[in-house]
């Protein structure tokens, strides 16, 4: 989940993280309102500068990539599946986001990460598939075929906000070029998101100012970065709303859209 997410900010805003400002008049790379994960592109990222209580705004590569990787030719057949000399077909392996619950799990891929290079992505919203079963318009009993009906979230009176995620330095051994690549973490979803992401019920992890602070400069423990990684952001301090189903290619995918069909959510 979360493999779409808005990085839409005005020249005018501020990054606030606690006592830290920085202006964000030099980052092009910040007024997207969409950034598609199977894209493989650059993100905005609140990365630590090392031995400093200040971060930087950079741009990593969404989807992070192993170190056990040579090169990009192998990071290619990794996130979209090759074919071997026999003809099998070895299917993609998704890296864009880190589960809470596999984070610090002895030789996963994401540990290391983890312990040493915490980060934030920054987010204006991101979006989501609720899944509806129709009803048999003859017998009344749900069809075995979902419909599915994109969700943008957000939260309301904040032009943007932090997400939990981990990055990591990679170096082609061939070409010698350098990444720097990310995943968000995610973990259970709060009332809301049960019922946007009703398929897997998972969301980002998404942090409070003070949070986010001890996530991007705290020297944590592993059972404090497990904690952190489980917050649930309070489900009545965000907003979901339908968008249009083909919001990826329309010009303004946050535009709400009214399906006739579309039950409502129930947040009392």
């Amino acid at each position: 989940m979360c493999y779409y997410n808005g990085q839409l900010v005005t020249r005018a805003e501020y990054i606030r993280l606690k006592q830290i400002e920085k202006l964000l008049s030099s980052y092009d790379f910040l007024k997207t309102p969409l950034q598609i994960g199977f894209d493989y592109g650059k993100n905005a990222i609140l990365k630590r500068i090392e031995g400093a209580e200040d971060f930087d705004i950079v741009p990593m590569e969404w989807g992070f990539i192993p170190q056990y990787l040579k090169t990009r030719e192998e990071v290619d057949k990794m996130r979209h599946g090759y074919k071997d000399a026999s003809g099998r077909f070895h299917p993609p392996i998704t890296t864009l986001n880190a589960k809470r619950e596999e984070l610090l799990l002895p030789g996963k891929i994401f540990r290391d990460a983890a312990l040493k290079r915490r980060c934030l992505t920054l987010s204006s919203g991101f979006y989501e598939w609720r899944h509806v079963y129709p009803r048999n318009k003859k017998t009344g009993e749900l069809l075995k075929t979902a419909i599915k009906y994109p969700h943008r979230i957000h939260l309301p009176g904040r032009e943007y906000f932090f997400m939990a995620s981990i990055w990591q330095p990679w170096t082609d051994r061939q070409t010698g070029e350098y990444v720097e690549s990310f995943a968000i973490v995610t973990a259970a979803a709060n009332k809301l998101m049960e019922q946007v992401h009703n398929s897997k019920k998972r969301m980002p992890c998404i942090l409070p100012e003070d949070l986010a602070y001890e996530w991007l400069f705290g020297d944590l423990s592993e059972q404090r970065i497990r904690e952190i990684a489980t917050y649930q952001y309070p489900y009545k301090e965000m907003k979901a709303y339908p968008v249009r189903k083909d919001f990826q290619t329309y010009l303004d995918p946050t535009e709400p859209y009214i399906y006739e069909d579309l039950p409502e959510l129930a947040l009392s």
